[in-house]
C-alpha cells in the first residue's frame, strides 16, 4: 500500500462526501478494475457492506460515555458538588467521600451501556461474518465472500432460502420468465411472497448470465428509506435506457423464496440500505409524568437554595453577634480570620454541598429500573399473548409505561384494528342484477354461532347435488353441516398446505356459489363457446381473477418458512411440538373429513360441466382454422387446482381471485408478462399481459392491462373504490346510452348503497378495449415516465389516469370484514374508563356507521351529528348551527343526571375544511362536546392532522393504535402509539411504542397495566421527595444550635449511604411490585382508571404536601430527639440495613473522620432503653398526622380507589357478584359515572348494602343530520 499525504487523504474524503451527497448516482461494474488499485474504482466513494451499530470503541468508551452521562443535568450538578468540595473554605465533609455517589451512579450506568454496546457488537460481528457468493473474474465463477467484503458494483448469486446482502437490482433469475420471489417478514413483518422480475432487455434471454458480459451504467437514486418506492434506469452502451422501479430491487435482509438462484448487481452496501436506514432501534420519548419530575427537581434547587441562603444569613448574624472569636475558629497562616460576611458567603456554598441530598441523585436510575421491571411483567403477561398467532405483547417504547395510565382520547384505525381484516365475500351485482348468495350467509351464520371457532368448515356437499340435479329449484332450503374443529387457531385449514399462507383460512377461501349466478354461467359459458365475444358475466369473473398482484404456488414447492421479527417471535421447544402433536390427535377425524370434502368438491364440480365442455369441443373442431384460440386454450390436467396457494398483499384480493375460483375460474399462473386462467370446463386462458397500473392511495384503483386471447382485443381490467370508478365510465347517464346501459349504473348503484348498509366493503370492476394504435401512443408515454428520474410518480400516475377513462361498469362486489372478538366489550369498557373513542378510516360514511354501532362505538340512544358538505362556507354555518344546537341541547340537560351523549360523523371532505386554522377552533370545541367521533374517507395525512391537532388544543394525553402503513403518521403523531401485528404486515408495529396482536387486548393494557404502572411511579417519586427532604430537614434544623457552621450531626459515610443503599430497594421493589388494586376489580370497574387521568394522582397538591409532611416529620424526628428511618412494613429492610451497617462502622472505625469519633457510639445508645421508647415516640408522632387524615378522608369521603380496595378483601365469589349488581343496576348510563358506588364493607360475614347510583334517564332517540348532499341515513343494528 502506498503512502498517501493527509491533504490528499481529505481531497478524497470530501470529493466522497459530494459523491455521496448528490441526487444520482452512476455504478459500473467492478470487473474490469478486480485486482487493481483502489483509487481505480468507479465506486470506491460509496460505502462497504459492512454495518456499525455500535456506539464506542474500546479505546474511547470511558470519554465518549462519560460524554453523554454529562448531558443529564443532574450528573453535572453532582459533579460539581463534588468539585466544589475539593475547595478547602466550602468544603463540607472529607472530598473523597463526596465523589462516591456521583462515582456509582456513573459506574452503574456506564456497566449497563458497555454491556448494552457489546451486545450490538456481537450481532454486527455475526451478521458481517455471513456467507454469501461474490463473482470472482479470476476464478471465473461465483465465491464464497462475506457480507462485510460485498461492495457497491459487485455481481451477487443468492439461492433459495439465503437471505439477500445488500439491496441488489436483479439481472437473472433461474425462472424462464426472469420472475422472483422474496419474503419480507425479517424487513416489514409480511409474510406473503412479493414478486419480483430481471431487468428486461439485459440478459438477452439467456439461460446462463455472464457477469463479465454486463457493460451497462446503472444510474440510481440517492439512497432512502421508503422501502416500496426505487428509482433507476439502466443505460446500455448504445445510450438506451431502461426504467426500473422497486419491482426489479431485492432488498437486504429478505429471503429468496421458490426460486433456484438469482443474480442481482449490488446498488446499496451497508448503512446506505433500505433496511438499515429503516433500523432505528428504540423510540425514545418523555413521559407526562417525567416532565413534571423535572419541573419538581427546579423547585426542590430552588428550596435547596432557599434553605442554604438562611443558612448562610444564620451564619453571619450570628458571627454579628459573639461578643469575641470562638476559640475553635482557625485563622489562616497570617493569622487572619474571614470576615462575618465573606464567611457567611462561603457558608453558602458549604451548605449547599451539606444538604444537597435534597436533590434525590439516584431517582432517575431508580425510575430506569422500574420501568425494566414494570415491562418485563407486562411483556409476560399471559393474558396478552395470542396463542393463534404465537405473538406477545411487545415494548419497543421502555420509558413511557406510564403514560398507558394517563389516556384521555383513543383514536383507532378500522380495517384490520378493529376488524378481524379477514375479508369474506358476501354478495356482487353484474349488470346492474344482484346475487345475494344466500347459502353462503347460511354458512358465515353457522361461524357466527358463539359457541363455534372460526375454523368450521361448511359441508359444501349439498350445493355440489344441487349443481348437479337441482337447480332449478331455486327456493329449496339450504343444508348446512358444521363440522368443529376443538383448538382455535391449532387447525386451520384443516391441515391443507396453506395454513402457513396468509389470507388463507377457511372463512376466507371457501365460498358457496349463488345458485342462480351458477345456473347463468353455465349458460354462459355453453352458448359463448367457440365464438369470438366474451360475455359480461365472464367478463366479470375473468376481472376478479386477473385484476390484481396475486402470486401463485403450489403445495408442492412450499417454502421453508422465515419467522417474524426476532423482537416479536417466541422460541418454541421440541417438547412443545410434540404436545401440539398430541392435542391434534383428538382432531384428526375432522381434518381428514375436511379433505375428503375438498376432494368432493373437486370431483363433484367437474362433474357438473359435460355438456358444457362436449359444447366447447363441438365449436372448436368446427372452427379448425383458429390457430390463436387453439393455442390461447391449453389443456394442463396434471394441474391440479386445489394444491394452489395464493399469496396475496390485500386480504380483498385474496377474497376476490377465491370467490373467482368458487365459480370455475381458477387462476393458474401469473408471470410478468402472462396470466393463465382455468374456465368452469377445464380449458386454460392464457392472457399476455402487458402493463400492470398499480393501485395508489391517490387513484384508489388498480388496473391490468391484457389481450385477450379468445377477441385478441386489448383489454383493460379495473377495479377500485366506488366512487372512483363511477366518475371514469362511459358518460353512465348520457342521452346516447341505451336504456340497459343506464340501468346497469344505476341498478349498480343503488345495490352499492345497500352493501354500505350491512357494513360490507365495496368495489366496482370496470373494463375498456383498446386498439392497438391508442396502446401504441399510450406504451410510448408509459415508457418515457418509467425511465424519468425526476417527477417519477406524478408521471406514472398520470399516465395511469390517461389510460382509465370511458370504462364500461362490469359489476361491484360486497365483501365483509367481521370484527374481532370482544371489540364491543373492549370500546364500553375504555368509554367508562372516560377515554374518549375516534375511529378514523377510509371507508364510505354508510360502511363506517354500520360498523360503529356494531362494535358500540355508537348506541341507539346516542345523538348522532352528520357532517358532510361541498364548499367551506356551507361547512361554516353548519358547524356554528351544530354548535349552537349541542350547547343548547347540553344546557337543557343540566338539570337532569345525564350528560348528552353525541356522537360526531363526518367525511373526509369535509374533515379537511374544518381543520383549517380559522375553524379548527369551533371544531376542536365540537369534538370535546362529543362522546363518540367518527371520521370517514380520510387519508394518513388526515389522521395523523386530527391526532395532532386534539392533543395539542386540548392539552391531553392522546393514544393512537393502527395495524397498516397508512397508519404510521397516526401512530407517531400520538403520546401512545399502538401497532397491530395483523395482516397487513409489521410498518405499524416498527413505527409504535408497543405492539398487540388484538385490540382486546387493549382493555387490559390501558385499564389494569396503565394503571399500575402510573400510580406505581407516581408513589415512588412522591415517596423519594418525601424521604430525601425529611433526611435533609434533620441537618437543617441542627444548624439552628450549631451556629450555622455546616457542621452534621450525622456521620458523613452514612449521610452518602443514606441514597445509595439504606433507602435505595424498597422504592424500587415498590415501583414493580405494588398493586393498590387487582386486576380482576380494575377490570370491573373500568371508572378507576379516571383516576390517572388528567393531573392524576402526581399533581401540584401531592408534591407540595409530600413536602410539608416531610418538613413536619423532620421537626419531630429532631426534637424528640432522636432520628431513625421508618415507613411501614417497607422501610423494615432499609431500618435493618441501617442498624447493620452503622453497628459493624461504629465498630471498626476509630477515627474515621475527625475531630468526630463514632467509635462504638450507636452500641452505647442501644444499651439505654430510653433510646428504644424514643424512637416508638418519635414513630407515632412524626406519623400520627398523616394517619389521622387518611381515616378521616376514607371513612367520610372514601375516594373510588379506597372502595375498590375494600372490594379486593371480599371473596372473589363475593366481589364478583356485588360489581355485577352494580352495573347491571347503572344501566346505559353508567358510562358516564365518574366512580364506582360505596363499596361493601371488608368484614365478609356482615356485607353492608350495596348502593350504586341510580341509572340515568332514558334519553331520547336524536339524530341530527347536518348535511348538504345525498347522505344515506346510518341504519340502527
Amino acid at each position: 500500500m502506498t503512502w498517501r499525504s493527509p491533504l490528499a487523504l481529505l481531497t478524497d474524503a470530501l470529493r466522497a462526501q459530494r459523491e455521496r451527497e448528490k441526487g444520482l448516482r452512476t455504478l459500473a461494474s467492478n470487473l474490469p478494475y478486480e485486482g487493481l488499485d483502489e483509487g481505480t474504482r468507479p465506486n470506491r466513494y460509496f460505502p462497504g457492506n459492512a454495518v456499525k451499530t455500535t456506539k464506542y470503541t474500546p479505546l474511547f468508551f470511558l470519554p465518549v460515555n462519560l460524554f453523554e452521562q454529562f448531558h443529564r443535568f443532574a450528573n453535572i450538578y453532582f459533579v460539581g458538588l463534588a468539585i466544589l468540595n475539593f475547595i478547602p473554605v466550602v468544603n463540607a465533609f472529607e472530598p473523597e467521600v463526596a465523589l462516591i455517589p456521583i462515582c456509582v451512579m456513573l459506574t452503574v450506568t456506564a456497566l449497563k451501556d458497555g454491556w448494552e454496546d457489546f451486545r450490538r457488537f456481537q450481532s454486527d460481528r455475526k451478521i458481517n461474518n455471513m456467507r454469501c457468493s461474490v463473482y470472482c473474474r479470476k476464478r471465473k465463477e461465483f465465491a464464497e465472500s462475506r457480507w462485510k467484503d460485498v461492495k457497491v458494483g459487485d455481481f451477487v448469486r443468492v439461492v433459495s432460502n439465503e437471505i439477500i446482502p445488500a439491496d441488489l437490482l436483479l439481472l437473472h433469475t433461474s425462472d424462464q420468465d426472469g420472475v422472483c420471489h422474496i419474503e419480507t417478514a425479517n424487513l416489514d413483518g409480511e409474510a406473503n411472497l412479493k414478486q419480483r422480475r430481471a431487468v428486461p432487455d439485459v440478459t438477452a434471454g439467456t439461460s446462463r448470465f455472464e457477469p463479465e458480459g454486463f457493460n451497462c451504467l446503472v444510474v440510481c437514486e440517492r439512497p432512502n428509506n421508503n422501502l416500496n418506492h426505487f428509482k433507476c434506469y439502466v443505460e446500455k452502451p448504445d445510450k438506451q435506457k431502461t426504467g426500473v422501479g422497486i419491482e426489479s430491487l431485492l432488498l437486504r435482509g429478505c429471503t429468496v423464496r421458490n426460486t433456484d438462484h438469482t443474480v442481482g448487481f449490488v446498488v446499496y452496501a451497508g448503512h446506505e440500505t433500505k433496511s438499515m436506514l429503516n433500523n432505528k432501534g428504540p423510540r425514545y420519548k418523555r413521559s407526562k409524568l417525567e416532565r413534571k419530575l423535572n419541573i419538581d427537581v427546579i423547585f426542590c434547587v430552588i428550596l435547596l437554595f432557599t434553605m442554604c441562603l438562611i443558612g448562610a444569613l444564620g451564619h453571619l448574624i450570628w458571627m454579628k453577634t459573639l461578643p469575641s472569636m470562638p476559640l475553635y475558629l482557625v485563622p489562616d497562616s497570617q493569622g487572619h480570620l474571614d470576615s462575618p460576611t465573606l464567611s457567611s458567603f462561603y457558608m453558602f456554598f458549604t451548605m449547599i454541598i451539606l444538604l444537597q441530598v435534597l436533590i434525590p441523585i439516584s431517582l432517575y436510575v431508580s425510575i430506569e429500573l422500574v420501568k425494566i421491571g414494570q415491562v418485563f411483567f407486562i411483556t409476560n403477561d399471559v393474558d396478552l399473548y395470542d396463542e393463534d398467532c404465537d405473538s406477545r405483547m411487545q415494548c419497543r417504547a421502555l420509558n413511557i409505561t406510564e403514560d398507558l395510565g394517563q389516556i384521555e382520547y383513543l383514536f383507532s384505525d378500522k380495517t384490520g384494528t378493529l376488524t378481524e381484516n379477514k375479508m369474506v365475500f358476501r354478495r356482487c351485482t353484474i349488470m346492474g342484477t344482484e346475487y345475494s348468495h344466500s347459502e353462503n350467509a347460511v354458512r358465515l351464520a353457522v361461524l357466527d354461532e358463539p359457541d363455534l371457532d372460526e375454523e368450521v368448515i361448511f359441508d359444501q356437499r349439498s350445493w355440489h347435488r344441487r349443481a348437479e340435479g337441482t337447480l332449478e329449484a331455486e327456493d329449496a332450503e339450504p343444508e348446512a353441516t358444521p363440522h368443529r374443529h376443538r383448538n382455535r387457531g391449532r387447525s386451520k385449514v384443516a391441515g391443507s398446505a396453506q395454513g402457513d399462507v396468509a389470507f388463507s383460512s377457511p372463512l376466507e377461501t371457501e365460498v358457496i356459489p349463488d345458485r342462480k349466478l351458477l345456473r347463468r354461467i353455465v349458460r354462459t359459458a355453453c352458448s359463448s363457446s367457440g365464438r369470438q365475444e366474451v360475455d359480461p358475466y365472464l367478463d366479470f369473473f375473468l376481472a376478479l381473477a386477473i385484476c390484481n398482484t396475486v402470486v401463485v404456488s403450489t403445495a408442492t414447492a412450499q417454502r421453508q418458512r422465515a419467522g417474524r421479527l426476532p423482537s416479536s417471535s417466541l422460541s418454541s421447544s421440541p417438547l412443545d411440538t410434540l404436545s401440539s402433536l398430541a392435542n391434534t390427535v383428538g382432531s384428526l377425524r375432522q381434518i381428514i373429513s375436511s379433505w375428503q370434502l375438498k376432494s368432493m368438491r373437486s370431483r363433484t364440480f367437474s362433474e357438473s360441466w359435460p355438456a358444457e365442455e362436449d359444447c366447447y369441443n363441438t365449436d372448436n373442431d368446427k372452427t379448425g382454422g383458429s390457430g390463436d384460440l387453439r393455442s390461447a386454450r391449453s389443456r394442463n390436467p396434471a394441474a391440479d387446482s386445489d394444491e394452489l396457494l395464493y399469496e396475496a398483499e390485500s386480504p380483498d384480493e385474496a377474497a376476490l381471485v377465491y370467490a373467482a375460483r368458487a365459480y370455475g375460474f381458477t387462476l393458474l399462473t401469473r408471470t410478468p408478462d402472462s396470466v393463465t386462467v382455468r374456465l368452469p370446463h377445464g380449458e386454460d386462458l392464457v392472457f399476455e399481459v402487458l402493463d400492470t397500473l398499480s393501485f395508489d392511495s391517490n387513484r384508489k384503483r388498480m388496473s391490468v392491462l391484457v389481450r385477450h386471447p379468445i377477441t385478441r382485443e386489448l383489454v383493460l381490467y379495473t377495479k377500485g373504490a366506488d366512487y372512483t370508478i363511477m366518475e371514469l365510465l362511459v358518460t353512465p347517464y348520457a342521452e346516447q346510452l341505451s336504456d340497459d346501459q343506464k340501468s346497469v349504473a344505476v341498478n349498480t348503484q343503488k345495490h352499492l348503497d345497500w352493501y354500505a348498509q350491512e357494513g360490507l366493503r365495496t368495489l366496482c370492476f370496470a373494463k375498456k378495449v383498446l386498439s392497438d394504435r391508442a396502446y401504441h401512443d399510450w406504451s410510448t408515454g408509459r415508457q418515457e415516465a418509467l425511465a424519468a428520474m425526476e417527477n417519477r410518480e406524478e408521471l406514472i400516475r398520470s399516465t395511469a389516469a390517461h389510460l382509465e377513462t370511458n370504462l364500461t361498469l362490469l359489476g361491484a362486489t360486497g365483501i365483509e370484514d367481521r370484527l374481532q372478538e370482544n371489540v364491543p366489550d373492549t370500546i364500553v369498557a375504555l368509554r367508562e374508563a372516560g377515554i374518549q373513542v375516534w375511529v378514523l378510516t377510509g371507508d364510505k360514511p354508510e360502511t363506517a356507521v354500520n360498523i360503529a354501532y356494531a362494535c358500540r362505538l355508537l348506541d341507539e340512544g346516542d345523538m348522532v351529528i352528520n357532517m358532510r358538505s361541498k364548499d367551506k362556507l356551507t361547512c361554516a354555518s353548519m358547524l356554528d348551527c351544530t354548535l349552537e344546537e349541542v350547547r343548547r341541547c347540553g344546557d337543557g340537560r343540566q338539570s337532569m343526571a345525564t350528560n348528552p351523549t353525541i356522537a360526531l360523523v363526518i367525511d373526509g371532505h369535509t374533515l379537511a375544511m374544518v381543520l383549517e386554522s380559522d375553524l379548527q377552533g369551533r371544531f376542536v370545541e365540537l369534538a370535546r362536546r362529543s362522546r363518540s367521533v367518527l371520521c370517514c374517507r380520510v387519508t394518513p395525512l388526515q389522521k395523523s392532522a386530527v391526532v395532532r391537532v386534539i392533543r395539542e388544543k386540548l392539552k391531553v394525553m392522546t393514544l393512537a393504535v393502527g395495524d397498516g402503513a397508512n397508519d404510521v403518521n397516526m401512530i407517531q403523531a400520538a403520546d401512545v402509539g399502538i401497532g397491530i401485528s395483523g395482516q397487513e404486515g409489521m410498518q405499524a408495529v416498527m413505527a409504535s411504542d408497543f405492539a398487540i396482536s388484538r385490540f382486546k387486548f387493549l382493555k387490559k393494557l390501558l385499564l389494569v397495566h396503565g394503571h399500575w404502572c402510573y400510580t406505581r411511579l407516581a408513589s415512588m417519586i412522591i415517596y423519594f421527595f418525601y424521604k430525601n427532604v425529611a433526611y435533609v430537614n434533620l441537618l437543617f434544623w441542627y444548624q439552628f444550635f450549631c451556629g450555622f457552621s455546616g457542621t452534621a450531626m450525622i456521620d458523613y459515610w452514612l449521610l452518602i449511604f443514606f441514597n445509595l443503599f439504606f433507602t435505595s430497594a424498597p422504592p424500587i421493589m415498590f415501583g414493580i411490585m405494588d398493586r393498590d388494586v387487582s386486576a380482576e376489580t380494575l377490570l370491573g370497574l373500568p371508572e378507576l382508571y379516571r383516576t390517572g387521568q388528567g393531573s392524576g394522582e402526581y399533581n401540584f397538591s401531592t408534591f407540595w404536601i409530600a413536602i410539608l409532611d416531610a418538613f413536619y416529620q423532620s421537626l419531630v424526628c429532631f426534637f424528640i430527639p432522636y432520628w431513625t428511618v421508618l415507613h411501614w412494613v417497607f422501610m423494615l429492610g432499609s431500618v435493618a440495613c441501617f442498624f447493620i451497617v452503622t453497628l459493624a462502622y461504629s465498630a471498626m472505625c476509630i477515627t474515621c473522620n475527625p475531630p468526630s469519633d463514632p467509635y462504638w457510639m450507636l452500641q452505647n445508645q442501644m444499651a439505654d432503653p430510653m433510646f428504644y421508647l424514643v424512637c416508638t415516640i418519635t414513630t407515632v408522632v412524626a406519623l400520627l398526622p398523616r394517619y389521622t387524615f387518611h381515616v378521616l378522608r376514607n371513612s367520610l369521603a372514601p375516594s373510588p380507589l379506597v372502595r375498590a380496595r375494600n372490594l379486593d378483601r371480599l371473596d372473589p365469589s363475593v366481589r364478583e357478584r356485588w360489581i355485577e349488581e352494580w352495573r347491571s343496576q347503572r344501566g346505559a348510563g353508567g358510562a358516564r359515572h365518574s366512580g364506582p358506588p360505596a363499596s361493601p364493607s371488608p368484614a365478609p360475614e356482615v356485607p353492608s348494602p350495596f348502593s350504586p347510583d341510580l341509572p340515568d334517564a332514558v334519553e331520547p332517540e336524536i339524530t341530527l343530520n347536518v348535511i348538504t348532499g345525498r347522505y344515506l341515513a346510518p341504519q340502527k343494528l
